[in-house]
């Protein structure tokens, strides 16, 4: 099989090299996938980016995963599942016979072994971290291997997003013997349960890995997958247009009508949990004040940067919740209206007229659309109501490592996007008093509101989802009001693949499921 894979890929990375005057050298049943940036690991617990995200889940396996096409849990590596009456005691069943792609069994104790890797820090293993979004399992009091097809695990209080942030790549479940073999290089020499296996990692070139022939929902119709990072957009779109890949993820606006007029092409869209806005810095300098924060919000031209930078691949976002979780969306909110002369006034009443910002730019990013494009067209609009701003620009990785830690003593506001699985994400990880940088979290803006943190810990622990719809939407109201961020715009995804494609589909997730593909 090797050997059959290795001459594939060869052909693969000829046709790369040589485009479209190499056609006949496509190999059929090897998809080749373009990434928006080289991977940061491939261990799922050690990553936080889509683009991580995009390749783990076809080589991971969690106990419950999201149904295709939707966020809502079903069966994976855990066949059933009960929950105690007061929602504290989740026990899961295990499928039999499944097994890691290096041998090893999957059983409760390596279940048992994931969690305890990510949230024990007296772990023989916890030191192969960190791990960056383990506070997903916060609420985990313990894990029992009970038998060996039973986990059961006893939460400190009900927290009604466990199920959902058990499909999230945090909770897909490695080999426990592939940790112990490679330490802190798992990373990179991965091991799951899913319909793919790893082969290799040639950094800022590909990412390979083939079909599963054991695979327990069924072996992949795929020979390969390459994953390829290419970071720049213009050279996605000209190696989709030569033929040097088959599938493209987050297809610049301007781009698309060239993929959708082309019968070669086929063009997917789809809305999904997606926000794109400004982390603005209420902790210190002219964002402190919530007038300023307001007329930001009103002084940016959203429309314009929906229909003309974004080419109406977005719309405009009301407040911090994605309308794509119906559920939980106030849809009485309204977006602010793109008003100067009420940001000139509300600037003149809080004494800010003319003040100076400093503005944080990323070249690129999972979800983060055109970011400089979209950073110019805003610098603009504030400089239209009076305002100074001066933008610094930064390539992705750098441009986290300035923002995460937390915007004080740097800059005035920065942009950000999340793509989320559940309403709590996002606001409970960005907006708390308890969310702060220094307190492990993503508040990079500092803002505070006691009252939205009640409800953000009220709405966790209600396991009626009228009862955590109720209190979204009150929180949602209270953040549009205190405007800790400049809510931009909610993204329908993209995605084109060559005609030789079949059975790919978006999934709402932004994940990328291939299992179901092929390529003739």
């Amino acid at each position: 099989m090797f050997s059959f894979l290795r001459r594939m890929l060869v052909a693969a990375a000829a046709f790369g090299a040589f485009g479209a005057t190499a056609a006949a050298q496509t190999p059929p049943g090897v998809l080749i996938v373009a990434q928006i940036a080289e991977p940061k690991s491939l261990d799922p617990h050690a990553v936080t980016a889509v683009n991580d995200f995009r390749i783990l889940m076809n080589v991971y396996d969690g106990l419950v995963r999201y149904k295709p096409g939707s966020l809502e849990v079903e069966p994976a590596l855990a066949e059933s599942w009960t929950v105690s009456e007061d929602g504290t005691v989740y026990t899961f069943t295990l499928r039999d016979g499944v097994t890691f792609h290096d041998g090893s069994e999957l059983d409760a104790e390596a279940v048992k072994f994931n969690f305890d890797r990510m949230l024990d820090e007296n772990h023989p293993f916890h030191d192969t971290g960190p791990f960056p979004l383990s506070f997903f399992f916060g609420s985990v009091d313990s894990v029992e291997a009970t038998d060996a097809k039973t986990v059961v695990f006893t939460l400190k209080e009900p927290y009604a997003p466990f199920l959902s942030n058990l499909a999230y790549p945090t909770g897909l479940i490695v080999s426990p013997a592939a940790v112990r073999e490679h330490g802190e290089d798992f990373g990179r020499n991965p091991s799951g349960t899913g319909p793919f296996t790893f082969v290799e990692w040639e950094s800022n070139a590909k990412v390979v890995v083939e079909a599963n022939p054991d695979y327990w929902d069924g072996a992949p119709d795929l020979k390969a997958v390459v994953f390829r990072p290419i970071t720049d957009a213009n050279t996605r779109v000209a190696e989709m247009l030569s033929g040097g890949i088959d599938v493209m993820v987050e297809v610049p606006p301007d781009n698309l009508s060239t993929f959708a007029d082309d019968g070669s092409y086929t063009v997917f869209e789809q809305a999904g949990p997606h926000l794109w806005f400004l982390i603005l810095n209420a902790k210190e300098g002219p964002m402190a004040d919530k007038m300023v924060r307001q007329a930001v919000n009103y002084a940016i031209d959203k429309t314009a940067l929906v229909d003309n930078v974004l080419q109406g691949t977005a719309e405009v976002a009301a407040g911090p919740t994605p309308p794509a979780f119906a559920w939980a969306y106030n849809e009485a909110l309204e977006p602010y209206p793109h008003d100067p002369e009420k940001a000139r006034a509300l600037l003149k009443e809080a004494g800010a007229e003319g003040a100076s910002l400093t503005f944080y730019v990323t070249e690129g990013g999972s979800g983060m659309l055109d970011p400089i494009a979209m950073g110019s067209a805003i610098q603009a609009d504030l400089a239209e109501v009076g305002l100074d701003v001066a933008i610094e620009t930064y390539e992705w990785n750098t441009f986290l490592g300035k923002v995460n830690p937390g915007l004080e003593g740097k800059a005035d506001m920065a942009e950000m996007a999340w793509m989320t699985n559940d309403p709590d994400t996002l606001p409970y990880l960005a907006l708390r008093t308890d969310a702060f940088p220094d307190k492990g979290g993503f508040n990079s803006g500092y803002y505070s509101n006691p009252e939205v943190d009640t409800l953000l810990e009220d709405a966790r622990r209600a396991t009626d989802q009228a009862e955590r719809a109720r209190l979204y939407k009150q929180m949602q109201e209270i953040v549009h009001e205190d405007a800790p961020w400049a809510f931009i715009a909610n993204w329908k995804q993209n995605a084109v693949t060559s005609t030789r494609v079949a059975g790919f589909e978006l999934q709402p997730s932004f994940f990328l499921l291939l299992d179901g593909v092929t390529k003739n």
